[in-house]
Formats: structure tokens, C-alpha cells, sequence
């Protein structure tokens, strides 16, 4: 059995979640197994019919306004209740912040094996190998597991999302929940995410990013309008960062986020490796860098070599017109 864990916010279902579901049922059919879900926080079986869609066989849902956030310990506490009944063969949940904080957890309490930012997987017998980019994306390494249920963290935008709506009916367990009193004592009062009505930066199709050649803070208002333009979010290198231009939840790369758009324009970012290790795997990437031999144009699908400040402002009245016309 195949086990997803969906997650949703602001009572609606997240994209790497639905990446998740797919590739759960995919991923079942695959093996001739059974495609459950499971998913957490306040207000959501208002999204068992959509979970439902996705070809899941069961969904347990746990509804509770002490749910309505993220909380580390209630969480991984229902989630490990689940694995203890259905003894799933595999765990699936999108890579977002919570996932890659949320899986290991679990894995741990259950005594299961984990592999972080999956970007595809093998089915081998009874075997499942996970497949991963390892060394800063230098090489893609192969994770076969001596424990299950294996925890597999799904990178965003990598496995597609089932737009076909699948008609099944999915038995439905309501989990009860009660929150214990170590639980009670860590609460989250508040989550605020500021996006500027853009994307989020992991989940987006559309990347923009900036880093030290454009010289200064104030500059980044030309990328963020291509952004908008665009409909893409915006990132930053980790100089862009240091130097106080953007705020650290920008960051793509390493020690930032990991990035898969399906275009990502690197507008005056050398491409250190640690940045390469961050976006490296987006469909297409768009350099744009006045120095011809920087190290973004040897990942780069298209290069144009020039100074940003005369070719963005083109792009961006290029846009206006396109926009226009239609």
C-alpha cells in the first residue's frame, strides 16, 4: 500500500500535494497496491472529495482547530498511528518546508527508511530505489531501503499532477484527536507568508532571479515586474541575500530553497555551484550575464550575454505589448 500525505493551507489542497496524490496512485497501480491518504489541519474535509479524485482508495482525515497549523509533534503523532494500522509499503509527501521537516520525523518514530528530495524512483521486485540529486546536483544517486515503510520527499514541480479526475469512491476515516498536554504546550499562533500576490517561490512554474550584478537592492523592482509580467516569483543568489537586497526566504540554492520551474531566468547570477545545486533541474533555464564565461551558461538552455540593464528593460516592454494585444 502506498500512503501520501496531503497537504493543504488555507483550506485548499497545495500543488506539491496534489504531485504527491498522483504519483501515489501511480505509483499503486504500479505496484497492484492500495492508494490511501491522509490529511490533517482545520476545515479540510471540505477536500475529501478532491483527495478522493486522485484515485484514493481511503483517506483519513484528522479536522481540528488546534490543526490549523503546522505543529511538528501532533502531526507526525497522527500520521505514525496511520503507518502503525496500514503498514504501507511506501510514504509520499511533497517537498515543501513541512514535508522535509514532517517525513523524518515519522520515519524516525516508526523505524522507517527516508530519502529526501526524490526526483524519480525504481521498482525493483518487491524493492523500491529512490533516485535523488546528490554533491550540489553533481551526481544522481540511487537510495534503496533496508527498513520500510520507505519516507520519500517528493521535489516540487518534478512529477506531474493527474488532471484527469478519477470517479471512486474512498472510504473515509475520521481520526479523533485530541491533543496531548507535551503537545499542548507548543502552539502556532500565526503563519504569515509574504509573497506580494506571486507564486511561491517552490511551487511556481515561473522563476525569476536576480543576484550580485544587479548591483543594488533597488534594482530587483525591474525583476519584479518581468515576475509579474510573468506570473512567476521571484528569487535571489545567496550574494543577493548576504548583501541585504533580499530577505533569506528567497534564497535558491543550497543553503536557500531548491527550485524545479519550468523556466527559471538567472538574471545576473554567476552560477557558484551552490546555486547550480538549487535550480539545476528546472525544464528550461534563461541566463542573462555580461561575463561569456560564467559558469550559469554550461547549465543554461539559453544565453544572452550583455549588461541586464539594457536587456530587461526589453523584455518587460516586449511583455506590455504581448499583454496588450491580447
Amino acid at each position: 500500500m502506498v500512503l501520501v500525505v496531503a497537504e493543504a493551507r488555507e483550506g485548499a489542497l497545495r500543488k506539491p500535494a496534489k504531485e504527491a496524490l498522483s504519483e501515489g496512485r501511480r505509483m499503486a497501480d504500479k505496484l497492484g497496491a492500495k492508494a490511501v491518504a491522509v490529511i490533517i489541519g482545520e476545515g479540510v474535509k471540505t477536500l475529501l472529495k478532491e483527495i478522493s479524485g486522485y484515485g484514493m482508495d481511503k483517506i483519513y482525515v484528522a479536522d481540528s482547530a488546534f490543526l490549523k497549523y503546522y505543529h511538528p509533534m501532533a502531526y507526525a503523532r497522527i500520521i505514525s498511528e496511520v503507518v502503525a494500522k496500514e503498514s504501507p509499503k511506501v510514504v509520499l509527501m511533497g517537498g515543501t518546508q513541512t514535508g522535509r521537516d514532517l517525513m523524518p520525523r515519522v520515519a524516525i518514530r516508526v523505524g522507517g527508511g527516508y530519502a529526501p528530495d526524490c526526483t524519480g524512483y525504481e521498482i525493483n521486485g518487491d524493492s523500491i530505489i529512490a533516485v535523488r540529486p546528490a554533491i550540489s546536483g553533481k551526481v544522481i544517486v540511487k537510495v534503496g531501503f533496508k527498513k520500510y515503510p520507505a519516507f520519500m520527499v517528493l521535489r516540487p514541480n518534478v512529477f506531474g499532477v493527474n488532471e484527469d479526475i478519477i470517479s471512486v469512491s474512498s472510504e473515509v476515516v475520521e481520526i479523533s484527536f485530541e491533543p496531548t498536554e507535551v503537545e499542548r504546550k507548543q502552539i502556532v499562533k500565526e503563519f504569515s507568508i509574504k509573497t506580494a500576490g506571486r507564486p511561491e517561490l517552490t511551487e511556481a512554474e515561473i522563476v525569476v532571479s536576480g543576484g550580485r550584478g544587479l548591483k543594488d537592492a533597488a534594482n530587483f523592482a525591474m525583476l519584479e515586474e518581468l515576475a509579474d509580467l510573468l506570473g512567476a516569483a521571484v528569487g535571489a543568489s545567496r550574494a543577493a541575500v548576504d548583501a541585504g537586497w533580499r530577505p533569506q526566504s528567497d534564497q535558491v540554492g543550497q543553503t536557500g530553497k531548491t527550485v524545479s520551474p519550468k523556466l527559471y531566468m538567472a538574471i545576473g547570477i554567476s552560477g557558484a555551484i551552490q546555486h547550480l545545486a538549487g535550480m539545476s533541474s528546472s525544464k528550461y533555464i534563461v541566463a542573462i550575464n555580461k561575463d561569456p564565461d560564467a559558469p550559469i551558461f554550461n547549465v543554461a538552455d539559453f544565453g544572452i550575454v550583455g549588461d541586464l540593464f539594457k536587456i530587461v528593460p526589453v523584455l518587460i516592454e516586449r511583455l506590455k505589448k504581448e499583454k496588450a494585444r491580447s
